[in-house]
């Protein structure tokens, strides 16, 4: 498929005519304080608004969030899967969804308010202020899996066994400078959860390295939803 094709596509979310935005991303990392005002904990909440947003759609939803021991964190979920595209053969097109701003939310001065008072900007802030990030995606036409640097992917979309589960994985690695000195605060996210009641939304804090992919990416498991 060419450009042309995908340039004709009604954008919804995304820009389909163009697989990333370097531009973009670089804007969010010289301004990571205007984009994460919060830190760690408002990125958290930007991954936590997409399965709040498939929860409402679908009239209930369950959210996983696991907070690593290298600072990392995991946000999986049990809805329909990031989208895709059909295109005019009948094959199912992928886009690297973290690597390009979301329409919906960036520089609209009307976008919603996260819980912590800070407007929503969209995953490519959380994938630009993020040392890696690793989307897994499972949806019922495939499942697949891809690794992003500071919001460029470094990988391709690469497939993955389908498990009969349908949903969405996050896992990331906040770049240092939002490290915060001490552990997140698991109370005061579940209390912020509450800001999308469809979505039953557990946080748990992993405790043994061995179970949680420390220092390059996530473990192969998924968390019981």
């Amino acid at each position: 498929m060419d450009g042309r094709t995908r340039a004709a596509w009604t954008n919804t979310t995304h820009d389909w005519a163009a697989a990333v935005d370097t531009g973009h991303l670089a804007g969010i990392r010289a301004e990571a304080a205007e984009f994460a005002p919060g830190g760690v904990e408002h990125l958290v909440l930007e991954v936590l608004a997409y399965p709040g947003d498939e929860a409402a759609a679908r009239g209930a939803g369950r959210c996983v969030v696991i907070l690593h021991a290298d600072g990392s964190v995991s946000v999986r979920d049990d809805g329909r899967g990031t989208d895709t595209r059909v295109d005019e053969h009948g094959e199912v097109v992928k886009k690297p969804v973290m690597a390009t701003k979301d329409l919906r939310f960036f520089d609209r001065p009307e976008a919603e308010r996260l819980p912590d008072g800070h407007p929503r900007r969209g995953m490519s802030v959380v994938a630009a202020l993020s040392s890696w990030l690793v989307h897994t995606n499972r949806r019922h036409n495939g499942a697949w899996t891809q690794r992003y640097e500071h919001g460029l992917p470094v990988t391709g979309l690469d497939p993955v066994e389908p498990d009969g589960t349908t949903g969405t994985s996050v896992t990331f690695r906040p770049d240092p400078s939002l490290l915060p000195q001490s552990p997140l605060d698991a109370d005061r996210l579940t209390r912020w959860a509450a800001h999308w009641p469809a979505l039953e939304v557990r946080v748990e804090s992993a405790v043994r390295e061995d179970q949680t992919g420390v220092g390059g990416g996530p473990s192969r498991g998924r968390a019981a939803l």
